[in-house]
């Protein structure tokens, strides 16, 4: 033997030092008396119990506060009826601003038709991921839909809206790329990239001149980039600077990845969405997501593209590959209300009117509405979370149901109102609601003062 052992070349001297660090470093097991000691050392009891979770103990720090306020816990409300402008709680009919049927297609006819004619052929589950043995001609007739809805080559289905970015950009990305992402984006598209382990970038809400800052300085470290962003921004209802961002990812050689959860069936004259409503080629933009829970009054997300995306993300997506596939029922009556919106660009048309006489009136009243455009969703910002809580709860009393939302889901001093408009809100509604709001806003800051 050489002068070295045959350990990593070091002799018997070396080879003890190297072991007695791994030792201390507990990555061999300490000494048979050392576990002993470490055994028997009592571990906090804190550290066993889901009560004892720093999360945990902020809900009921708000949940203290609340009840010491008087405001009511507006979570986990239980409708009576399906969710519409309308809606019924506790036997007690409501003004409603807090549901997603922009359209109205919520318990339509044809799409209860449709759902009920799968379940009765189909059942009520896919029984298996869709990749060995739960794929149903529901599925694939509902993404030949969706792509031919987005003039694109393919799309997929997913069981879930917000798994579908998380397992959409953690498939595509890893540690050598980067996601830029817009200030405002939804948690899911954040949560996406931190999964992937690429570096993440955030830019100022929709700051086209500042993003492109960002990537003249930065995007050279790194092989693929995702700009990703929401097409209609779900907590201020402002649009996505569309034709600067399909620019800045050609000038970049970026993947442009929009979410059109609540874009889809709002913008645009057919509610085909952000490129309708820009009259871009739906092509100019690699990944269009979307959900069903909104427009589609169903429950999961989408991805559209090219005919190698759809592919990718169908065998190496986990959201996809490890989940059941979605249940023919769901998909059935999804693209059932997609074939409505297509048939009635009246009821997008509808949509658009109500939300920009929203915006008009909230306006008029000096109420403070953001960033917001006019299109479906509308926030009334207060600033103070207690103020948005005592806000809500004074409205609810009054038979209006518009929920707050306070830090962490916003940012601490933007805590809000948020409004969802419908087709099938009538103006009549919206000035009773926003009469209402202006009367109560001033005795909820007085409150607090």
């Amino acid at each position: 033997m050489s002068e070295k052992d045959s350990l990593f070349g070091l002799d018997a001297g070396e080879q003890k030092a190297l072991l007695d660090q791994l030792q201390t470093a507990n990555l061999l097991g300490a000494p048979k008396e050392e576990r002993k000691r470490r055994d028997s050392a009592a571990v906090p009891e804190r550290f066993g119990k889901i009560a004892e979770l720093p999360d945990y103990k902020q809900i009921q720090v708000q949940r203290v506060v609340g009840e010491k306020m008087g405001i009511l816990n507006p979570f986990f409300t239980c409708h009576d009826t399906k969710a519409k402008g309308r809606t019924r709680i506790g036997g007690k009919e409501f003004l409603n601003f807090s549901t997603y049927d922009y359209l109205g297609l919520n318990g339509h006819p044809e799409v209860n038709a449709a759902a009920a004619a799968a379940m009765k052929k189909f059942g009520t589950s896919a029984g298996a991921s869709r990749l060995v043995a739960g794929e149903r001609p529901p599925h694939a007739a509902f993404e030949r839909l969706l792509a031919e809805t987005y003039g694109v080559e393919d799309a997929v289905i997913f069981v879930s809206g917000h798994a579908t970015n998380v397992s959409t950009i953690a498939t595509l990305l890893g540690p050598r790329d980067a996601v830029y992402h817009d200030a405002l984006a939804h948690n899911s598209i954040i949560m996406g990239a931190k999964l992937s382990g690429a570096s993440r970038y955030s830019y100022p809400h929709n700051d086209c001149e500042a993003l492109e800052r960002m990537l003249e300085q930065t995007r050279s470290r790194h092989e693929r980039v995702i700009i990703a962003t929401e097409g209609l921004f779900s907590m201020d209802g402002s649009i996505l600077k569309l034709p600067e961002m399909i620019a800045l990812k050609q000038r970049y050689t970026c993947f442009l990845m929009v979410d059109e959860a609540h874009s889809l069936g709002v913008l645009g004259a057919t509610g085909r969405g952000c490129a309708e409503h820009y009259g871009v080629p739906a092509t100019d933009v690699d990944i269009w997501m979307g959900t069903l829970s909104k427009t589609l009054c169903g429950c999961g997300g989408f991805i559209a593209g090219s005919a190698e995306l759809v592919e990718l993300l169908k065998f190496k997506a986990a959201g996809f590959v490890y989940s059941v596939g979605m249940p023919p029922p769901i998909a059935a009556a999804s693209a059932k209300a997609l074939e409505i919106m297509l048939r009635e660009p009246e009821r997008t048309q509808r949509l658009q009117e109500v939300s920009a006489f929203f915006l008009r009136e909230a306006k008029k009243r000096g109420l403070n509405t953001g960033y917001a455009q006019g299109f479906a969703i509308v926030p009334v910002i207060v600033g103070n979370s207690l103020v948005a809580g005592l806000l809500a709860a004074a409205m609810f009393k009054r038979r209006v149901n518009a929920l707050p939302i306070i830090y962490p889901v916003v940012e601490e001093g933007m805590a809000r109102l948020r409004f969802f408009l419908s087709s099938e809100h009538q103006e009549e509604d919206i000035l009773t609601a926003l009469d209402i709001l202006v009367e109560e806003l001033p005795k909820a800051q007085a409150e607090v003062a």
